[in-house]
């Protein structure tokens, strides 16, 4: 895997072994940049079940100002200190080892663009983006992209946002939502 565009295009990421995360693959995270930007002029990026951190990382290399990345598991956190290296701008991230629900209790928005990828896809996307919306943590003009499994049918509206955009590449299905 690698950064695809942006001032760390080209850039390699790496990725945890296994099945504990699974990584948005560069053809998705390039057409979902597509969807989105495909660049951007600052702004703040949250990546609630960071992974590896390819997402913010491609945010941040293509034009957003700051990145806060969650993530639980004790080796993803490992690889994602070591992608944040990489950039060689570590000031533009900050990473919450903790759980998604735990860091939307302690984060201060507003944030620009919103990335879920979580497990069990469907019942914690609407959860969080209801939590994102209560605890008035989005700018007004957000977007939230949810990665799910391409049989993973969310909800026309969750709180006051309602599905922007909506394509499925191979296995995923990647749905934004904007005010």
């Amino acid at each position: 895997m690698r950064i695809i565009s942006g001032n760390y295009g080209g850039r390699p990421l790496k990725t945890l072994p296994g099945q504990t995360t699974r990584p948005t693959s560069d053809k998705v995270r390039g057409a979902m940049f597509n969807m989105i930007g495909p660049y951007f002029d600052g702004g703040r990026v949250l990546d609630l079940f960071a992974g590896s951190g390819g997402l913010s990382i491609e945010a941040i290399s293509r034009g957003m100002d700051q990145a806060v990345l969650v993530e639980r598991d004790r080796q993803a956190q490992l690889i994602i200190a070591d992608n944040i290296q990489m950039t060689k701008e570590a000031e533009k991230f900050q990473l919450l080892k903790m759980e998604a629900q735990q860091a939307l209790q302690v984060v201060q928005g507003p944030f620009d663009v919103v990335f879920l990828d979580p497990p069990y896809a469907k019942e914690t996307i609407v959860e969080t983006v209801t939590a994102l919306c209560q605890k008035n943590l989005l700018a007004e003009e957000v977007m939230v992209v949810c990665e799910t499994d391409k049989q993973v049918e969310l909800p026309e509206e969750i709180a006051d946002l309602g599905i922007w955009k909506e394509k499925i590449y191979g296995i995923s299905k990647v749905t934004v939502y904007v005010r």
